[in-house]
């Protein structure tokens, strides 16, 4: 037995690109970076980008391109596959690919947008692929409204 599962959080480089195959499927694609810090030998902190090619398919490939935009911070899991190919100049170069199985927006990048408590979630591991909307302004607006900034008496604190 074998596994290949890949879990990333990161930021999308570019706005998704959705296309479809002669069959009809919907195919996303956009390019993803995660950041993270290290100390190199003479003890400067220095900022590491990795860079990953994503891909979507059907109904969450569809949502990832209605949603994201570059700058989109999202999470992503799936199956990662390296691929070697040679540029123009002859080099042999190396791209990140992953094929997402599961999507979760954490923010959109806009602030008119989803917040970070807005979080959305898409699986594609089955046929049923699902996605539930929820109209971020209206929970918004009716959290402002059914929450009151007062403080509970004591006899309503519960211990």
């Amino acid at each position: 037995m074998s596994f290949n599962k890949i879990i990333i959080i990161g930021n999308l480089g570019k706005d998704p690109e959705l296309r479809y195959t002669p069959q009809g499927t919907a195919v996303c694609n956009f390019s993803m970076a995660t950041n993270e810090k290290r100390r190199d030998k003479s003890g400067d902190l220095q900022d590491i980008t990795t860079w990953f090619r994503i891909t979507l398919w059907n109904k969450q490939a569809e949502t990832a391109s209605k949603y994201l935009q570059k700058g989109t911070q999202v999470y992503i899991e799936g199956r990662l596959k390296l691929d070697e190919w040679t540029d123009k100049d002859g080099n042999v170069r190396q791209t990140l690919d992953v094929t997402g199985t599961d999507m979760q927006f954490i923010s959109s990048g806009r602030s008119d947008d989803y917040s970070d408590s807005d979080n959305e979630s898409y699986n594609d591991s089955d046929n049923s692929n699902e996605f539930s909307e929820s109209d971020s302004s209206d929970s918004k607006q009716a959290s402002q409204t059914n929450d009151s900034p007062t403080t509970p008496a004591d006899d309503d604190i519960p211990f």
